[in-house]
């Protein structure tokens, strides 16, 4: 099994998960689900948004099929307005490549974590362990308890053909 700082926390926790080898490339989460033979709507993938005035950007944690809604992140977090970064800029806010950005490796960073309320239909989803090819199951309400998560409806499902992963 692959060990990282996610899993070692995890485990220092006494946190129940499972982890999931996948190819050490940048999938979709319509991808990881295949591979892992899920429910896409039990991955769930990371997207950084970066505020229109500045301040720390907001991991918003989605269903795989569907895309951020930014009007609704953005009323929820009473921002005017709310931006997309390029994958190489969300790389380098987070120092974690894309495909591999988890809410869980970035802890001690002071970024603010919004998880789409439809994980709270679930009792375990799936999100990114830090790196490229290793994905996590874990307790929903592990996750928000680890990352102080907020819950509300900030997506919606994907019309554009693109799944921002």
């Amino acid at each position: 099994m692959v060990t990282n700082n996610v899993t070692r926390l995890l485990t220092a926790k006494k946190i129940p998960f499972e982890a999931f080898e996948l190819p050490n490339q940048k999938i979709s989460g319509m991808e990881t689900a295949q591979l892992l033979g899920v429910d896409p709507y039990l991955i769930y993938k990371t997207i950084v948004v970066t505020r229109e005035k500045g301040g720390k950007p907001v991991l918003a944690v989605i269903p795989a099929p569907h895309q951020v809604d930014l009007k609704a992140l953005a009323a929820f977090l009473g921002e005017k307005k709310l931006h997309l970064p390029t994958q190489r800029e969300a790389e380098q806010i987070t120092g974690l490549q894309a495909g591999g950005i988890s809410p869980l490796a970035l802890l001690q960073r002071g970024f603010q974590v919004i998880l789409d309320e439809s994980a709270l239909m679930h009792e375990k989803i799936h999100i990114s362990g830090g790196q490229r090819g290793l994905n996590i199951r874990l307790p929903v309400k592990a996750l928000i308890e680890l990352t102080r998560a907020r819950t509300a409806v900030i997506s919606s499902p994907a019309t554009d053909g693109s799944d921002q992963d």
